[in-house]
């Protein structure tokens, strides 16, 4: 069987955008690949978070994978930090890459512009870090969301870099895994184009109904549509993108004749969203906490995937090692 890898940085819960841009085809990978998800606590340093958040939000975030579907009998799970091996390939192919490449990377300029008072290092080198998480397995796919389209590009830049130096054909380059024909870019209901933790436009997958609710119902909207069969502008079509990944075909359709005939009422619209979003998240949620009020089972999951995820990176290693030239 192909081996694919993938994982999530632990800067607080999962939401929407996790669900639909990752985990769903995580879901959809256990069965059919060899497969290792991790929870990427090294990857949250660059953030600069406190200790007992690094803990607690890998705890949390095992118990979302498990509750979104992911089966430990099937899939391992591992957390990033539990595999130290990842740190040598990390040096090694740090040392191929070059700094004018690595400022040019898109997420990196965009959380520079973020947190411009802290420029580490390991905000820089992030692509070389993921590229190694996935290369220690020599992954073939990699499910990622849209935003991580540059980064996986640049994890196979490293593949092909270290073959060509040292002449050998030995890392595969890993290839886009989407759960649907392309990326989904959940997006934010602040009208953003995506929605992620640091804009707090999310909605998590411990959100309550009411707070669901209250969250869909306060996006971002326009004055309505002035023309039948009008282009929709960026928030409305924020709002059919929600439509058309937690609703029914029959809804979206109903919903988007009513947007070219401009007889659309946002409100009703907000209504039907929130309702299917809820539909989605609230058995979600009611497992996250059966399965947070199990920490020996937590536990033993972890324990487990980890013991996997290091025989397989330390095998990797073994061969870069002999490659390179170090004993």
């Amino acid at each position: 069987m192909e081996k694919v890898v993938s994982g999530i940085r632990p800067t607080g819960n999962l939401h929407l955008g996790n669900y639909f841009g990752a985990v769903k085809s995580f879901v959809k990978m256990q069965d059919e690949y060899e497969s290792l998800f991790f929870i990427a606590d090294w990857h949250s340093l660059t953030t600069s978070p406190k200790p007992e958040d690094i803990q607690r939000s890998a705890k949390v975030i095992l118990a979302e994978y498990l509750a979104c579907g992911i089966d430990p009998t099937k899939a391992k799970i591992y957390v990033q930090s539990d595999v130290k091996e990842t740190l040598e390939l990390y040096l090694f192919l740090n040392m191929n890459m070059y700094l004018g490449e690595l400022e040019r990377v898109t997420t990196f300029k965009e959380k520079a512009r973020k947190q411009p008072d802290n420029v580490n290092a390991g905000l820089l080198t992030y692509p070389t870090l993921m590229a190694a998480d996935i290369l220690q397995h020599r992954a073939k796919k990699v499910p990622v969301g849209k935003d991580q389209e540059q980064n996986m590009e640049m994890a196979r830049k490293c593949a092909r870099r270290f073959n060509h130096i040292y002449g050998v054909d030995f890392f595969p380059e890993p290839q886009n895994f989407y759960f649907n024909a392309e990326a989904v870019k959940v997006p934010g209901l602040d009208g953003s184009g995506k929605m992620g933790k640091s804009e707090g436009n999310c909605i998590y997958l411990h959100d309550d109904d009411k707070t669901i609710s209250k969250k869909v119902m306060k996006a971002v909207t326009d004055s309505g549509p002035q023309m039948a069969d009008s282009e929709k502008p960026q928030v409305i079509e924020n709002l059919f993108t929600f439509l058309r990944i937690c609703s029914t075909p029959d809804t979206y359709d109903y919903f988007n004749e009513k947007w070219n005939d401009c007889s659309i009422r946002y409100g009703d619209l907000k209504k039907q969203i929130a309702e299917d979003i809820i539909k989605t998240v609230s058995p979600i949620r009611e497992r996250i906490q059966d399965y947070q009020a199990n920490t020996e089972f937590l536990e033993k999951v972890a324990r487990e995937g980890a013991e996997v995820a290091r025989e397989s990176a330390a095998a990797t290693l073994a061969e870069v090692r002999r490659i390179i030239g170090f004993k």
